[in-house]
Parts: structure tokens; C-alpha cells; sequence
């Protein structure tokens, strides 16, 4: 695949879908337009990690972090919009969708592929940003999409929050831009001439945009302690868009703290940053790991492990060294995949009971085997059991903190885990044991994308070799110093 074409296909594949969703309106036909866009984003991140990498204008460049993301987007991307069709069915009907709320579905879950896709294919902070935001205003109509009074009230919760971080971000970025034109650097907006250059920042100037920047992109991507929007939308949102959400929302959108990282380490030495995630990190899971045990809705169950696993990410990210930055994208990778399974296995269970309380289900192993055994799977997916990617991210992760000498925060992490574990295995074993009627007809349209993304996240734990030359250069692009 031409270089040129592997750069914009990603933007301009989901773009073209959303204009035809917009143009045809949501039919039989027109329903796969969003898979086979999300499609588009996968087999255009592989063409890029297999090639030098790519540069478009000005605007868009292709690395090994780049093509690594658009995989993790294209992956999750294509098992939730293949959810889509059978989501909008169940839902037509039951007479909480019609026509115009259809067409619109498809427009924006579109454009917000598209959206991220621009996100991790920018070459510089500015378009970036641009990006973040765009998902921002695309998602907050999809978080509102049924209309009720708690979805409206979660939207408004998601943009004025996300919102005040954005804008935070945005004063970083401008600082960020003031210290490299100080500092001679002509294009003070690209992201690999600042990390080239980043020894002639200003330190006092960059220090304080790198904190705005790690602030308003941690209030993205669910990190406390600006963390408050998440629960409510991810709650709040359809199945599929919840997936997108947790699946690789968050990631693309601390994609912008890696980048910012490869700035502040030889800017500023590696303490800086490290510092700021460290307190991040540590805060999101202790508190994550608190409200799970106490949580009583199981979409927002799986809300605050999704701050739980952009906890860990983050504390990767604090450490370090090329083993916990292998491990950090092998973590975005496996939690997208398997947060994906959970959040449409949640939708469907949500479409057979008719809640989201946790003790109003139960015998769910019983009344739907299928359905119950891939939930079941997703929660130990979740919860780090092997062998799922999870496993030996986590394990890779606790090595290197060890490693570098901040065995102190891994064990305060691994105690987090363990009780967030605990209260998964507790809230799922009350929905899935139990009597129940045998009803063991499940649908394909909808049992395929839980097969294969449980499929995925299993084959990622068990043999990451084809993921691990473009894993190893995205690493050394972050940033490794210890």
C-alpha cells in the first residue's frame, strides 16, 4: 500500500462512511459502512508498521507510535461498529430509535473514528488537540443519544469537564510553542522536532506547559483527579459507543501525554513527568479500586475499571525503560479488546433484563450461556488473568518498576489490583450464579465480535511476536529514559 494512501485512508475512509450515513440515511445496505471504515484504520496501521514510515504535508506523519494506535483503533473500531447493526435493531425495534436517530448514529460514530484516527496520524500538538476535541463534541451527542434525562445530564457532565481540560491542555500547548520559538526551533508545534530539540526548552516554561498538558490530556483520558465524567458517560452511552469510548478513546487520548513525555524527559530529565503520573497513576487506581467495591450499576463497574487500567498505564508510563513501555502498549492493545467484549456483553444483557442494577441479575450462566461465558470471560480478562494480554502486560509492568527501583508504588498499584479483582470476581459472581431458564440461542451478529475480541486479547498474551518489532520501535519513540 503507497505510503500516501496508508496516511489518508484512515481520516478519509470514516469521513466518506459518514457522508453516506448522512446522504442514504441507516439501511441494510449502508448499516456495515462504520466496520468497513474501521477496517480501512486496521489494515492501514499494519501497512505502516511494516513500512519506514510516512509523512503527508505538514499536518500528518506515520511512526511506529502512530501505526501501533491506528491498530488498536482499527481493532476495537471494527468489533464495536459490527455490534452497531444489532445494537440499532434491538433498539428500532423497541421503539427507542427511529429513523433520523439512526442516520445520525452512523454519521457520528463515523466521524469519530475519524477523528481519533487524526489524532495519532498528527505531526503536530496543534492538530492534535484539534483532534481531541473533535471526539469531545462528536461524543457527547452519541453519550445523549437515547434522550433520557440521565443520558442528557452525563453529556453535559462529559463536555463541561472534558472541556475544562481541554482548554488546559490548550495553555500548555501554547507555552509549549512560546518556549521552542524562544528556543529557535522552527516548527515549534511539531511533535519530533520538540522531542529532537528538546534540550534548548526553557526549563521553567516547559515545565509548567508539560503539567498543563499531562492535566488537560489526563482529564481525557479518565485519569484522576479529573476523572468525574467518565462513570456517567461511559454508563450513559450505547453499548458499542461505550466500547469505542473505554476501548480507545482514552488511549488515543493519552497518546498526547506519550508524545508530551518524549518533550519533558530530555527537556527536563525523566523525574518531571514521572512524578506528575506517579500521583496520577497511584490516585486513579486507589480510588477506581474503592468505588468498584461499592458499585451497584455493572456498566459503571466496568467505567471505573477503565480508570483503573488508565491507572496502570499511566504508572507504565512513570517508569520507564523499554520493558514498561512495551508493556504500556501492549496494556492499550489488550484492555481495548477486552473492554470492548465487556461493554457489548453489558449492552445485551442490558436488552434481555432490562436493567443495569447488579442485584437485579442474576443466573445469568444459566439463562444465557453465551452470553454469561463471554462476560464471564471479559471480567477475568479484566481482572489480569492469564491468558489474556492483561496478564503479562501487568506482569512486565511490575518487573520494571522493580527493575527501576519504584517497587514501592508497584506494590501499592498490585494492591489496587487485587481489590479491584476482588470486586469484579464479587459483582460478576452475583449476576452470572444462580438458577436460571436454559436458553442457549444466541444470535450470530451479535456473538461473533464477543468471540473475536476475546480471541484477540487471549492470541495477544499468548504470542505478541507479530505485534513486537512495531511494539519495540513505538517504545524507543516514547520516551526510555529511567
Amino acid at each position: 500500500m503507497p505510503p500516501a494512501i496508508a496516511l489518508a485512508a484512515p481520516v478519509a475512509a470514516p469521513l466518506a462512511a459518514a457522508a453516506l450515513y448522512g446522504l442514504l440515511g441507516w439501511r441494510r445496505a449502508t448499516a456495515p459502512l462504520a466496520a468497513v471504515a474501521a477496517a480501512a484504520i486496521l489494515a492501514c496501521g499494519i501497512a505502516l508498521a511494516n513500512g519506514p514510515g510516512a509523512a503527508l504535508g505538514p499536518l500528518l506523519r506515520a511512526d511506529a507510535l502512530s501505526a501501533f494506535m491506528l491498530i488498536a483503533i482499527g481493532a476495537v473500531g471494527l468489533l464495536a461498529c459490527a455490534a452497531g447493526p444489532a445494537y440499532i435493531a434491538d433498539e428500532t425495534r423497541a421503539g427507542r430509535v427511529g429513523p433520523r436517530a439512526s442516520r445520525w448514529y452512523g454519521v457520528l460514530t463515523s466521524a469519530f473514528l475519524a477523528a481519533m484516527a487524526l489524532a495519532v496520524l498528527a505531526a503536530n500538538f496543534g492538530v492534535l488537540w484539534i483532534a481531541v476535541e473533535a471526539t469531545t463534541i462528536l461524543t457527547a451527542f452519541l453519550v445523549g443519544f437515547r434522550r433520557t434525562r440521565r443520558s442528557v445530564e452525563a453529556a453535559w457532565k462529559y463536555v463541561v469537564v472534558c472541556s475544562v481540560g481541554i482548554a488546559l491542555a490548550l495553555l500548555g500547548i501554547v507555552l509549549l510553542q512560546f518556549a521552542a520559538r524562544a528556543a529557535g526551533i522552527a516548527d515549534s508545534l511539531d511533535t519530533a522536532a520538540l522531542a529532537a530539540h528538546a534540550a534548548d526548552l526553557d526549563p521553567g516554561t516547559t515545565r509548567t506547559a508539560i503539567a498543563l498538558i499531562i492535566l488537560g490530556f489526563g482529564t481525557k483520558a479518565g485519569l484522576a483527579p479529573m476523572h468525574a465524567w467518565l462513570p456517567d458517560a461511559h454508563s450513559q452511552a450505547p453499548a458499542p459507543v461505550s466500547a469505542l469510548m473505554s476501548g480507545v478513546l482514552l488511549s488515543t487520548a493519552f497518546y498526547a501525554v506519550l508524545r508530551a513525555k518524549a518533550v519533558a524527559d530530555p527537556a527536563l530529565g525523566p523525574g518531571f513527568a514521572r512524578t506528575l503520573l506517579l500521583v496520577a497513576a497511584l490516585a486513579s487506581i486507589a480510588l477506581a479500586a474503592a468505588l468498584m467495591i461499592a458499585q451497584r450499576d455493572y456498566k459503571r463497574l466496568l467505567a471505573y475499571s477503565s480508570i483503573e487500567h488508565m491507572g496502570l498505564i499511566a504508572l507504565g508510563t512513570a517508569i520507564g525503560g523499554p520493558l514498561a513501555q512495551s508493556a504500556v502498549l501492549l496494556h492499550i492493545l489488550g484492555h481495548g479488546l477486552a473492554k470492548t467484549t465487556a461493554f457489548l456483553a453489558a449492552g445485551q444483557i442490558l436488552a434481555r433484563t432490562g436493567t443495569t442494577r447488579i442485584d437485579r441479575v442474576a443466573g445469568l450462566a444459566a439463562a444465557h450461556p453465551f452470553l454469561g461465558g463471554a462476560f464471564a470471560l471479559a471480567l477475568a480478562a479484566l481482572a489480569g488473568l492469564p491468558p489474556f494480554s492483561l496478564f503479562a502486560s501487568e506482569v512486565g509492568l511490575a518487573r520494571a518498576g522493580f527493575g527501576a527501583g519504584l517497587g514501592w508504588a508497584v506494590a501499592l498499584a498490585l494492591a489496587g489490583l487485587l481489590a479491584a479483582a476482588a470486586a469484579m470476581a464479587f459483582h460478576g459472581g452475583r449476576m452470572l450464579l444462580g438458577p436460571g431458564t436454559l436458553q442457549s440461542r444466541h444470535p450470530a451478529a451479535q456473538a461473533v465480535p464477543l468471540v473475536a475480541a476475546l480471541a484477540a486479547c487471549a492470541a495477544a498474551g499468548l504470542a505478541a511476536y507479530p505485534l513486537e518489532p512495531v511494539i519495540d520501535q513505538a517504545q524507543a519513540l516514547i520516551g526510555g529514559a529511567r
